[in-house]
């Protein structure tokens, strides 16, 4: 009657463990239509739990054989969440040597001047092509590889500064059609096509640059700045969500602590 008092450090590990694993999958399928489907499937668990612990052995019966069942229908439901989260574990770089020693480092180092320096340079441009009515749509590469939509672009090398992406983004110049890409600093794409599949439902009034951006952020770790060409307003995109901000200053911050993990 009183087993639950013989409880050890390993339960605790496991109790700890579930805990995050059901907070990343909410995370992931967090503004989706998933999150519905998956709510759907933890009350039907608990139903069946309480089901088995009161001794209902047809009704626990029946759901327990739907759910043994349901667990190969999950991987076809949600297998674009599946493929985004084993990318992003693949990719992950949290024990990168370098990036461990930045984490701990009590010292802004080089490498964190440089990224909040280009996050100024990017909220500086987006904020003049705002005012200009300029149209662009920018993808910061993080951890995850972006080479299967940089290869429908045009590929570069540039190091990022304002007055490149200004003359990229101008409504005459060639390269202003689709996305760039930025990585560590660089250009490395333009003209780039984003697939717009996402399941992630965004306001009516934002544009196809808006849902390309959100698709994907919602597949990939990537970061993405918006400029509407109709109200000049400049978007921060995470994870699928529109990542809301008051300055310009605050924008960076937000932008230096993403890329700085």
């Amino acid at each position: 009657m009183f087993d639950f008092l013989n409880f050890k450090f390993v339960d605790f590990l496991d109790i700890v463990l579930v805990g995050l694993m059901l907070y990343y999958i909410y995370r992931l399928l967090k503004g989706t239509v998933a999150i519905s489907i998956f709510s759907g499937i933890v009350i039907i668990f608990l139903f069946w739990k309480l089901t088995v612990i009161v001794k209902m052995e047809l009704v626990s019966s029946i759901l327990g054989q739907f759910i043994n069942v349901g667990f190969f229908a999950l991987i076809v439901v949600f297998q674009q969440e599946i493929r985004k989260f084993l990318l992003v574990l693949g990719s992950t770089n949290v024990l990168n040597s370098k990036n461990l020693l930045r984490k701990l480092s009590l010292k802004k180092t080089s490498e964190d001047t440089a990224i909040v320096q280009m996050c100024e340079t990017l909220v500086s441009a987006c904020r003049k092509m705002g005012s200009e009515r300029t149209g662009a749509l920018i993808i910061l590469e993080r951890n995850q590889s972006l080479e299967f939509v940089r290869a429908t672009g045009d590929k570069m090398n540039i190091e990022l500064n304002q007055p490149i992406l200004e003359s990229i983004f101008y409504k005459n110049s060639p390269l202003h059609d689709g996305a760039i890409v930025i990585q560590d600093g660089f250009i490395v794409a333009t003209r780039v096509i984003l697939p717009v599949v996402g399941q992630s439902v965004i306001p009516k009034e934002y544009g196809l640059r808006h849902r390309a951006a959100v698709s994907i952020t919602e597949k990939t770790d990537a970061l993405a700045l918006v400029v509407s060409e109709e109200t000049g307003k400049v978007s921060y995109i995470n994870n699928s969500e529109f990542v809301p901000y008051n300055t310009d200053s605050e924008l960076v911050a937000l932008l230096a602590e993403e890329l700085s993990k």
